[in-house]
């Protein structure tokens, strides 16, 4: 399962995310766009080494040398300039199965978004329904990660009509209880 960062600041942001890796968060991807390069070095260096295995930077990512970090998430218009390493893992965001199918095989995982009404954003809403589309996936390379308004109370309708991994960020940060939420996501995740 995946977490993504809230783009602006949490309060206790950096202990929920050492809570969420010591429950078994495999990969958080750090969306912080506003983020000077000062502020992402001061927030990785407050995430700490031990899980740089497990990041994945949206921006900023020539910190990822420094930081020990080999994920990046690349938008759309870097997908077309930016430069693929061997050793590097990558992501991208994708808004229809058109452009989930047209990725290249360089894209470990890629998110198909919004699925649901979004919990973060306003008025953020699909035109489409996704899981109609889906019968049009010739991408089986890219692991398919369904995001936009994902809980505990969609997500195994979300898993069985064939995405292959979900991603959470409004169910979890704007939460009165995070990470009881990210728990409740996880265990439907791993009984699925």
């Amino acid at each position: 399962m995946i977490v993504i960062t809230n783009p602006i600041a949490v309060a206790n942001e950096i202990s929920l995310i050492h809570s969420l890796f010591a429950e078994g968060l495999s990969l958080l991807h750090i969306r912080k766009p506003d983020f000077s390069e000062a502020e992402m070095k001061t927030f990785l260096s407050a995430i700490g080494w031990e899980v740089a295995n497990r990041l994945v930077l949206h921006s900023h990512h020539h910190l990822g040398n420094e930081y020990g970090i080999n994920r990046f998430h690349l938008s759309k218009a870097q997908r077309n300039t930016t430069f693929i390493k061997s050793d590097g893992i990558y992501s991208a965001s994708t808004h229809s199965i058109k452009e989930f199918n047209d990725l290249n095989q360089n894209f470990q995982h890629a998110f198909l978004s919004p699925i649901y009404k979004s919990i973060s954003k306003t008025d953020y809403d699909s035109k489409i329904n996704h899981f109609q589309t889906l019968e049009q996936r010739t991408n089986f390379a890219t692991k398919l990660v369904a995001l936009g308004g994902l809980s505990s109370e969609n997500i195994q309708e979300t898993l069985e009509n064939g995405f292959d991994e979900i991603a959470l960020l409004g169910t979890v940060w704007n939460s009165k209880n995070p990470l009881e939420n990210f728990k409740k996501c996880q265990q439907i995740v791993h009984s699925f």
